[in-house]
């Protein structure tokens, strides 16, 4: 399902992040910056130890905020590892739009022209996935209104209920689109 905002594209899919071929893919990363499990855990495996070794040298990610690593062996050419809340610490939603909004802007600070989201905080860290995708495509949609280099931002869902929510909320949050230009 693509929408087009300001001449960008937000497109929705359903799969493995980790095959995702944009310039950067974002990790749902915790502030230590150690790659576990979940989307962390793939990033790990299929990436290989280089980006470890460089979330190593950063050390840790303030929640709500983000930093970029190399891809390793993934065909992103970067990692923009995302550091969303925890069900119940407390301004989780703010926390969220931060990792979202730090996320974009990295990848404008890095030239980047294509990214792909994950459902952030959903996994381990139990923010509930209706929650997300309202906070998560009203800030990119926003965030795609102004300057931006950035020319495709997808969001990647692991599986077809998380798929349908984003969908929804999508057509929700954007209706002038979803009559002409919204597509599967």
């Amino acid at each position: 399902m693509k929408a087009q905002i300001n001449g960008k594209t937000l497109e929705l899919v359903e799969g493995d992040i980790t095959e995702q071929d944009t310039d950067a893919i974002v990790n749902a990363a915790n502030s230590s910056l150690i790659l576990g499990a979940g989307v962390a855990g793939a990033i790990r495996k299929k990436g290989g130890p280089s980006i470890q070794a460089e979330c190593n040298r950063i050390g840790q990610c303030p929640v709500g905020q983000a930093v970029i690593t190399g891809g390793g062996n993934l065909k992103a050419r970067h990692v923009i590892h995302a550091v969303g809340p925890r069900m119940g610490e407390g301004d989780e939603d703010a926390k969220l739009e931060g990792a979202t909004r730090s996320s974009l802007e990295l990848a404008d600070q890095n030239g980047l022209e294509s990214i792909a989201f994950p459902a952030i905080s959903t996994g381990i860290f139990g923010f509930p996935i209706e929650r997300c995708a309202e906070i998560m495509l009203s800030t990119t949609l926003d965030y795609l209104q102004g300057e931006t280099r950035l020319e495709k931002v997808v969001f990647c869902l692991f599986g077809k209920e998380a798929f349908e929510v984003f969908k929804k909320k999508l057509e929700e949050l954007n209706p002038d689109e979803s009559s002409s230009t919204l597509a599967e």
